[in-house]
Order: C-alpha cells, then structure tokens, then sequence
C-alpha cells in the first residue's frame, strides 16, 4: 500500500464523515419536526445509504483496488472510522454521555445507524461489483 492510496482511502471516509454530518443535520433540522423522530431515523437509514453508496460510487474506483479481499478490507477501513467518528462526535461536539453515544447503533432503541454501517462495509466490494454495469 503507499502513500497516494493512502491519501485516498483518508480522503474517503472524511467525504464520507462530512457528508453523513450534513446529512444528520438536514434529518434533525427539516425532517424531525415535519415526520417525527421515529419516521426520520427509518427514512434517514435509506437516504444516508444511498448517499455513502453514492460516493463510494464516485470514490473507489479510481483507487485501483481489486479482489474481494482487498474491498471488503476498504469497507471495513471506512465502517470502523464511520463508527468512531459518530461516538467521537456524539461524544466531544454533542456532549452525549456513552450510553447514548452507542444507543444509536442499536435498533430495539429505534436507532439503526448498525446496519447503515453494515451496508458501508460491502459498498466497495459492492460497486466495484456493479461497476461494468454502473
């Protein structure tokens, strides 16, 4: 591995990190108050999916990784450093206590943000999968 590829790889999952923040934000500005907390998190799952697929899409290509091994290695790289970052800024920027930073990973707690990060760690084996057909 060197360091251009290395660059990339950092380079994703702050993409990532800073598009799922703003998309968090948007979910706790426009659509809890409109749909209810509970309907938010539910559609939020999907669009912000759909959004990290998206960029790994975009992204993951031009890295020039292949074999499933190599993929699945990337998801995992990328679904870890998402998982920190929402404990890290739950924790630091919203002042949540550690129990609530990890009720959102937890789904009897309504919260489904575990399977999103599930989903993020096949993506790059995913797209590049799909790729000739994308």
């Amino acid at each position: 591995m060197n360091g251009e590829l290395l660059l990339r790889i950092l380079s994703l999952c702050l993409l990532l990190a800073s598009a799922e923040t703003l998309h968090g934000i948007f979910r706790a500005a426009v659509l809890v108050p409109r749909i209810g907390k509970q309907r938010a998190l539910k559609i939020s799952i999907v669009t912000g999916s759909l959004l990290a697929f998206g960029i790994c899409v975009w992204q993951v290509p031009g890295m020039g990784i292949q074999g499933d091994g190599p993929l699945f290695g990337l998801g995992v790289t990328i679904a870890l450093f998402m998982a920190s970052f929402d404990v890290t800024l739950g924790r630091l920027a919203l002042k949540r206590p550690w129990r609530k930073a990890f009720d959102d990973f937890d789904p009897r707690t309504g919260n489904y943000l575990l399977f999103g990060v599930l989903l993020l760690a096949t993506f790059p084996w995913l797209v590049m999968t799909l790729r000739p057909g994308l």
